[in-house]
């Protein structure tokens, strides 16, 4: 398996640190050749209730649903329609 980092955060609120990791996963590669795919996810930890994450298809998808993550977060925007949790 490889990790392919996007974006790292890292909050401090009053109830502690939460930490939001976004980052591409591609299964190992064949002997073959062929381009493994690469999903990618946004884990936030620190959340009062449980670990939640987001699942994207695409690097640039990531990237923008990072950045709606944090919004979420700092009250700046609505959680991410994407999530599973």
């Amino acid at each position: 398996m490889t990790l392919y980092p996007v974006a790292d955060d890292v909050l401090f609120a009053p109830g502690g640190r939460v930490v939001i990791r976004t980052y591409g996963v591609a299964s190992a590669a064949t002997g073959d050749g062929a381009i493994a795919p690469v999903s990618y996810r946004t884990w936030v930890t620190g959340v009062r209730d449980q670990p939640r994450y987001w699942r994207w298809g695409h690097f640039e998808d990531a990237r923008h649903g990072h950045r709606k993550v944090i919004e979420w977060l700092t009250g700046r925007g609505p959680q991410p329609a994407a999530a599973a949790a």
